[in-house]
């Protein structure tokens, strides 16, 4: 398990190659949802979403025989262009490999910071092709099973901690399951009274799965989220979950899209589905836990283009 120890060691490695962000109480929001809500503006991070933060982590600890044999990531968009614009950065090669659902500006500016970008079929063979990669003695980055990103994701906790007001909730969404894991055992050490609730999109439902299953099992990925779209969590990710979360929530796509468009006209920001999950989520918590809850959202990313919110809100005829 990830310890407080082990945040700390990694906000103090990558300070000065990552924003703090900031840490702001919403009263749209809070006027939405009919509570208080402080939300964590991770889509105002380097490169859009939380996920430089374990790219750093991971980077900044190879060492220099790993450095110079050049990086390879597996990612469904944010963690390929946090591991190619960091890893440009460190003056290290980086390979990232990508399923065609990815988002196109991703695989963009992925490239444009000079990583190699391999698009596969699917998320399945981006693993697999990964899996080669490896063997040919690149260093896998990988996107949630490793304790050194955990750690990086988890200094959204400590600064959540840190910053945040009064919370008693605090909902994550879970891909892979590292920044959940991070941040629960950040805000364990630091809030132990705080409950966090994990959020998947149909579709997109691994940890959910993994519950329910008792560990990891491979899922069938049809979400649009794609940033959500992880083949199946990992042991480390599933077991912090499993101790240190209150439950898991899925929602639907739809919802998801829409909880995207309240976030920018109530909250005034502009997030992926990754992060308008949590509002339908959130409505949920409030109605379990009752009068005096005091949210906390992690808006993890916003690495949406307007084409693609015109695309969604189209499907889901949502205008």
């Amino acid at each position: 398990m990830i310890e407080i120890a082990d945040i700390e060691a990694a906000a103090e490695r990558i300070a000065g190659h990552v924003v703090r962000t900031p840490t702001v109480p919403s009263p749209g929001l809070s006027a939405l949802l009919g509570a208080p809500v402080t939300a964590k503006l991770e889509l105002l991070q380097r490169t859009g979403s939380f996920k430089v933060r374990g790219a750093a982590a991971k980077l900044l600890a190879l060492s220099e025989t790993e450095r110079a044999a050049g990086v390879v990531a597996v990612s469904g968009g944010n963690h390929g262009i946090a591991l190619a614009v960091t890893a440009a950065a460190l003056d290290v090669k980086a390979t990232v490999v990508m399923p065609r659902s990815a988002p196109v500006r991703a695989v963009e500016i992925a490239q444009a910071a000079g990583a190699s970008v391999r698009v596969t079929d699917d998320m399945d063979g981006a693993f697999a092709l990964t899996a080669e990669l490896r063997r040919d003695g690149l260093t896998l980055v990988h996107p949630f099973d490793d304790p050194e990103v955990i750690a990086g994701q988890g200094t959204v906790g400590l600064e959540f901690a840190e910053d945040a007001g009064e919370l008693t909730d605090v909902l994550v969404s879970i891909g892979g399951g590292g920044l959940i894991a991070g941040v629960a055992a950040a805000l364990r050490a630091r809030r132990p009274g705080v409950r966090v609730w994990g959020v998947e999109t149909e579709g997109a439902q691994a940890m959910s799965e993994a519950l329910r299953a008792g560990g990891p099992v491979p899922v069938a990925l049809t979400s649009i989220v794609s940033t959500l779209s992880a083949p199946s969590v990992s042991r480390l990710t599933y077991d912090h979950v499993a101790e240190l979360v209150e439950e898991v929530l899925v929602v639907p796509d739809r919802d998801a899209v829409r909880g995207s468009l309240d976030l920018a006209d109530h909250a005034k920001v502009w997030a992926e589905p990754a992060a308008g999950c949590l509002l339908p989520a959130a409505r949920r918590v409030l109605e379990r836990v009752g009068e005096g809850a005091r949210l906390g959202l992690v808006v993890c990313g916003g690495n949406a283009t307007t084409a693609d919110m015109m695309a969604w809100t189209d499907h889901f005829a949502l205008r």
